[in-house]
């Protein structure tokens, strides 16, 4: 791509792209829902089963990986067995976002130790959590890697699993993409029943550089005549959801210099390299966070 100057210094970059760190308030928030679908109202003596075990009893547990995967999640593994028991130690045999490989046996990724019955409770949510987030990581690492060689970069959506949006974007963020907004709080998103709502892009717009919310405003545009609309109107991100490749590409001809440009909307991996080709910067795909393949780890006491 070439031409390419960024709209204002706080859009050269204007979507959010890891390595970072989770969000200490968000992540409790993730995990307490996590706890509270699998114990209820009474937290570890929700759990019937592990009232078995007798209470003094300590366990010696071994995480196992049984396919590769990018490993992330290990904030909010830890922090459910941590919630229920502080005394639980965790210790981690690969780093936050590595690339782990599996060949014939299960790789050991941890080891843990902590009153048997906190180990039990916590098992099912701290691997739903984990196998997740390695899923979306890996997930996302496979649409980066299509795009070596291009100048388009992977964006994901909201379209991520109820509960788990923080964690899922942090995920992304660790298989190499890059966030959108994180909700419809961050940023102004225009799309067509708001265009609709207000009367044009162009009234749409101005309402909302008058409201002076959010990081930035995008428009969603479905013909080349409404990405006329939105560059007259001031937009800092240009949506081309669905264009027929011909006018993506006179789209993103015409966006180049004025706005960040972003394609979306059946979007497949077949069809991803001819996309980028078009030189959009960037391309959203939903895929990343609700098409994923929950990761293979299992929890094994000694």
């Amino acid at each position: 791509m070439t031409d390419k100057a960024p709209v204002a210094d706080s859009l050269s970059d204007p979507f959010a792209q890891g390595p970072a760190r989770p969000d200490a308030a968000m992540l409790v928030r993730e995990v307490e829902t996590a706890l509270a679908e699998d114990l209820g109202p009474n937290g570890l003596d929700g759990d019937l089963t592990a009232a078995l075990v007798p209470a003094e009893r300590v366990a010696r547990a071994t995480l196992l990986l049984k396919e590769p995967t990018i490993v992330c999640g290990q904030a909010w593994f830890e922090r459910v067995f941590t919630r229920l028991a502080p005394e639980t130690r965790i210790d981690w045999q690969v780093p936050e976002g590595a690339r782990v490989t599996v060949e014939g046996e299960p790789r050991v990724i941890a080891t843990l130790e902590g009153p048997a019955r906190a180990v039990l409770a916590a098992e099912r949510a701290a691997l739903n959590l984990l196998q997740t987030l390695s899923g979306t990581a890996s997930e996302t690492a496979r649409w980066v890697a299509r795009l070596e060689g291009t100048e388009s970069r992977i964006l994901d959506t909201r379209k991520t699993l109820p509960g788990l949006r923080h964690g899922q974007k942090y995920a992304v963020r660790c298989g190499g993409g890059y966030n959108h907004r994180l909700a419809l709080w961050d940023a102004v998103l225009i799309k067509e029943n708001h265009i609709a709502a207000c009367g044009s892009i162009a009234a749409a717009v101005a309402r909302a550089r008058e409201l002076g919310a959010g990081r930035w405003i995008e428009v969603e545009t479905e013909t080349l005549d409404e990405v006329d609309q939105a560059l007259a109107a001031g937009a800092d991100v240009i949506m081309l959801d669905e264009l027929a490749r011909e006018d993506l590409i006179e789209a993103v001809r015409r966006i180049r210099g004025q706005a960040v440009s972003e394609a979306s909307g059946g979007i497949t991996p077949e069809t991803l390299v001819q996309v980028a080709a078009t030189g959009v910067d960037y391309i959203s795909v939903g895929a990343l966070t609700k098409h994923l393949h929950a990761v293979d780890y299992s929890l094994r006491l000694d």
